[in-house]
């Protein structure tokens, strides 16, 4: 009779997340510079995070099933003599996902009586080791312990491995960034003294991680002269076009027998009478940029710091060829820009679901953005031909519904 191995007690849990920790900056230390510069952060911080991150394992209490139900004998001393005693044994899979090696480390709070079991992967073996021709209630009840045991240590566990997660994503970020920056200061340094870098035969290249969406680029071909940066565009400037349109929004949204006469064309032209008051006469309507035009487009100077595209909600089409649209008008160097739907009826919040949906379901999807509310929602997509530029999209809906029509008066 198999009565399985002491669980959590191959080592330490704290060690082993501490080693885990001081590898993350060697990792980054290593990712070839012209990478580092040139994809974005967030894209090189998801492999790193899949890597490091440590999935707390849960056990599937429904798919428990028994292996097998034996017949054999356990020694015993009875009165100083070892005698042997016939008893049934009894030994349940408990699959399981998660981390399998937290169930072999011991975590900082523990008992001195660690529960017993053998692991396969993805399953806890679970013995039960009784009389002859046990009560199933008995067995039943025995199998409810040791899984509240085994529990109560991935419980303990779970503790540090949360306090762990939080530490790998900031260390990652923070280490990409801050080796991005020393980078970008010698790189500048160098192009300061006014002599040419002589180049390495084998510095080159590199291969671009695949994103969630399994776009595979074409390998970026090695810089001929040292990679600068472009001038990011400030979001200062961006989030106060959004913050205007939300203004414009909720009093809008406040008249709807006035709105219910307007068209497409005529809400986008109030809107940008708000724009020009705060960018000072910038914002234009139906401006030819790339292939098309767009609906709402503020320049400042040669840059463009916002680009609209507003549509009415017919259906959940409308949001993939808003979307083909936006993307046809931005040219390369364009980052930030906002798609304005305008509900006219039906569900607002399912509405708003069902474009959230087709956004993410959009080839050029790459992840969701930083707020995520009712009245605001961001995105980052990247351009066409190019996973490595990234665009930043708010998804802006408007309810502006028809009013009911008037009730006809019986005479």
């Amino acid at each position: 009779m198999n009565p399985g191995s002491r669980l959590f007690s191959n080592g330490e849990l704290a060690s082993s997340l501490d080693r885990q920790l001081g590898r993350i900056t060697n990792v980054i230390e290593g990712i070839n510079e012209d990478r580092l510069l040139t994809v974005p952060e967030q894209d090189l911080a998801e492999p790193l995070e899949q890597d490091f991150l440590v999935e707390i394992p849960v056990l599937d209490r429904d798919s428990i099933a028994t292996d097998s139900v034996e017949d054999g004998f356990v020694s015993a001393s009875q009165f100083g003599e070892n005698v042997r005693i016939r008893q049934t044994s009894v030994t349940f899979v408990v699959p399981f996902s998660g981390d399998q090696s937290v169930f072999t480390l011991r975590p900082n709070e523990f008992t001195h009586s660690p529960p017993v079991g053998d692991l396969r992967a993805g399953e806890l073996l679970i013995y039960w080791i009784g009389p002859l021709n046990p009560e199933p209630q008995a067995i039943k009840q025995g199998l409810e312990g040791h899984l509240a045991a085994v529990q109560q240590w991935l419980d303990w566990a779970a503790r540090q491995i949360t306090a762990y997660n939080q530490q790998v994503r900031h260390r990652i970020t923070q280490g990409i960034q801050a080796r991005k920056a020393r980078i970008l200061e010698r790189r500048n340094l160098e192009s300061a003294l006014g002599f040419p870098m002589r180049r390495r035969s084998d510095a080159a290249t590199y291969s671009v991680p695949v994103t969630r969406k399994k776009i595979v680029p074409v390998q970026p071909a090695s810089p001929v002269s040292p990679f600068r940066p472009e001038p990011a565009l400030a979001d200062a400037q961006y989030e106060a076009a959004l913050a205007v349109l939300r203004n414009q929004r909720n009093a809008l949204e406040r008249s709807p027998s006035t709105m219910a006469k307007l068209d497409e064309e005529d809400i986008r032209n109030i809107l940008l009478v708000g724009l020009n008051q705060e960018f000072e006469g910038r914002a234009a309507g139906e401006v030819f940029n790339s292939n098309g035009k767009t609906d709402i487009l503020i320049r400042e100077g040669d840059r463009n710091i916002f680009i609209g595209e507003c549509k009415i909600w017919r259906g959940p089409k409308a949001i993939t060829e808003a979307l083909d649209q936006l993307l046809g008008y931005l040219v390369w160097r364009d980052t930030k820009a906002a798609l304005l739907l305008f509900i006219r009826s039906g569900v607002p919040s399912e509405i708003v679901g069902k474009a959230n949906g087709m956004i993410r379901e959009h080839p050029n999807f790459k992840r969701d953005g930083q707020h995520a509310t009712d009245e605001r929602h961001d995105f980052v997509l990247h351009a066409n031909g190019d996973p490595l530029r990234e665009i930043k999209l708010a998804f802006l809906p408007f309810l502006l519904p028809k009013p009911p029509a008037p009730a006809r008066s019986e005479e």
